[in-house]
């Protein structure tokens, strides 16, 4: 079931990336947000996490303005973003799965500077479980696991802040079948739970199956808003590449 709106974007600009924005997210909900190469589909992510932080607009967080400059704000926020390029910016390759896990949330296994050893293991140990990683154990380094389970270690590591909405940038690129379907099924999983998740691809079958509502993007702006019953590959590909008109389904919802 959807819930209470969690995430609200209104009228969010970066330069001439980002333009005018605006949606509402709510708790156990998967939102898409389609578009082609170059339509601000990442940009916008970007500026909701805080790299990239807003010029114009606001952001509300259970119905109250939030102020995001940096990672750090959206992570205390409860904001996780899982990025395209998962080797280079959501993992540190060379480290082990248990060091990868605890990334997130050092602050809060730390004592006088030092990690506590013990929890950052129990920790690890539960995620591993939890989000099925196939793998020797917690101390195998994350560049020898496949494409999927190393999407998995990301996934768990921005589940471990406790995160109230989590932003997945092409969330199953570069995994296999098999993985694609895991992926999915933790997504399905951690929105029943209530997690409010805007889930950003390429793929346009991804999209329509994954999705409750979906966003359609070009030029850093939303060109069109599908319920899930209204989207299908014609008219979703139809606004993507300019050549329909796809009018909202409830305005700014």
């Amino acid at each position: 079931p959807i819930g209470e709106p969690v995430l609200e974007v209104k009228n969010l600009s970066y330069g001439h990336l980002v333009r005018d924005i605006s949606f509402t997210l709510h708790a156990g909900e998967i939102l898409g947000i389609a578009g082609l190469v170059g339509s601000g589909r990442t940009e916008t992510a970007l500026t909701i996490f805080g790299i990239t932080p807003a010029t114009s607009g606001e952001i509300l967080l259970d119905g109250k303005k939030v102020t995001i400059t940096s990672p750090g704000q959206a992570r205390d926020l409860g904001i996780a973003y899982v990025p395209e390029d998962r080797g280079q910016q959501g993992l540190v390759r060379p480290q082990t799965i248990r060091e990868n896990l605890s990334l997130a949330i050092l602050g809060r296994i730390a004592k006088g500077g030092f990690v506590d050893g013990g929890r950052e293991k129990s920790l690890a140990r539960d995620l591993f479980s939890r989000f099925g990683v196939r793998a020797r154990g917690i101390e195998q380094r994350v560049r020898q696991l496949s494409g999927g389970n190393q999407q998995k270690v990301v996934l768990a590591k921005w589940v471990a802040i406790d995160a109230r909405v989590l932003i997945m940038d092409e969330p199953t690129r570069g995994i296999d079948v098999g993985a694609k379907a895991e992926i999915h099924a933790l997504m399905s999983r951690l929105a029943g739970q209530g997690l409010a998740i805007l889930m950003i691809s390429s793929e346009l079958p991804e999209v329509l199956g994954m999705s409750d509502r979906v966003l359609v993007m070009s030029g850093g702006r939303i060109v069109a808003r599908f319920d899930r019953g209204e989207a299908d590959p014609n008219v979703v590909g139809a606004a993507m590449t300019g050549s329909g008109n796809g009018e909202p389904a409830g305005a700014a919802a």
